[in-house]
């Protein structure tokens, strides 16, 4: 498993809910700041976004779609100063038909689709992207995000049996696909560890450390099977991904134990082996250094 796929799996996507909705102008629709993470579509016509994070209004056209992380309020309308509802009240009456917001004027179509996932093991890839992302589908790599757009939309038209679990299961697929585009997009060109693993000189390096955190890495076992020299692997490191090799070890143990503190009963000394320390004290030292708590510490103000 290549370290994307195993932090998609860590962040167990659940609880998605896709919504379609029918706006005529004038219309607007309001997103509090909750703890999930929102991909929306226009699927047909335009408006404008007003999020806290941005600079001003965007303006959204047919095939806009954008993702928005958890704890971003914004607002969607079809021009500045048309009354506001909240999402909440969007509620489709009819299985397999489009909520309806506004009056009668020109037609805006949605798709919104929110998805809750554990946050703390989402947190190496959303420190990477923006509070509001742009994706562009008319990107060949996004063709397939498209797609399942498409197919929630016609099994959400067919409503025929089990239609419920078919467009959650979807939509957990797309929250991935979107995920994918996004770590393509920001892989190019950035400072981070995808752009680290979309450098060939790096990959297979980056790949075996992820495959075991545990093992005691050290800068040159790690250039060696890059096949680069200490100093070179080092530097080449450090310019892709903004740390060094080894500082970077610690920093996924660190998302790998907050992971395990939450998710299981095990105890620091369990976790500390599997995550590469001799004792649950060395652990200790290195989490409370980064985190400024000791593990127990948090695993109690996470709620374990």
């Amino acid at each position: 498993m290549d370290p994307i796929d195993d932090l998609l799996a860590t962040m167990k996507i659940e609880d998605a809910r896709y919504v379609r909705v029918d706006a005529r102008a004038p219309w607007g629709i309001s997103f509090p700041p909750r703890h999930l993470a929102r991909l929306v579509l226009i699927s047909r016509g335009a408006c404008r976004l007003v999020a806290d994070t941005l600079a001003g209004p965007q303006r959204l056209e047919t095939n806009d779609c954008f993702l928005v992380r958890a704890g971003v309020r914004f607002t969607l309308q079809d021009e500045a100063g048309s009354e506001v509802v909240d999402c909440d009240g969007l509620v489709s009456q009819v299985p397999g038909d489009s909520a309806r917001v506004g009056g009668d004027g020109e037609l805006t179509q949605i798709v919104s689709t929110r998805f809750a996932f554990d946050a703390v093991a989402a947190e190496p890839l959303f420190a990477l992207l923006p509070p509001v992302f742009r994706l562009n589908l008319d990107d060949a790599s996004s063709q397939l995000l498209r797609t399942t757009f498409d197919l929630i939309a016609r099994e959400s038209a067919a409503g025929g049996l089990g239609g419920g679990f078919i467009m959650s299961r979807l939509s957990d697929v797309l929250f991935v696909q979107a995920l994918r585009t996004c770590c393509t997009d920001v892989g190019g060109g950035t400072v981070g560890w995808i752009a680290a693993l979309r450098d060939p000189r790096l990959a297979v390096a980056m790949e075996e450390l992820h495959a075991d955190l545990a093992h005691p890495w050290t800068v040159d076992e790690l250039a060696r099977t890059a096949g680069m020299s200490r100093s070179a692997f080092a530097a080449l490191f450090k310019e892709r991904t903004g740390d060094t090799p080894l500082g970077y070890l610690t920093a996924w143990r660190m998302y790998r134990v907050k992971v395990l503190l939450r998710e299981t009963q095990l105890s620091v000394q369990e976790i500390a082996v599997r995550v590469g320390y001799d004792t649950g004290s060395a652990l200790s030292r290195a989490f409370s250094g980064r985190e400024g708590v000791t593990p127990g510490a948090w695993r109690k103000l996470t709620g374990r």
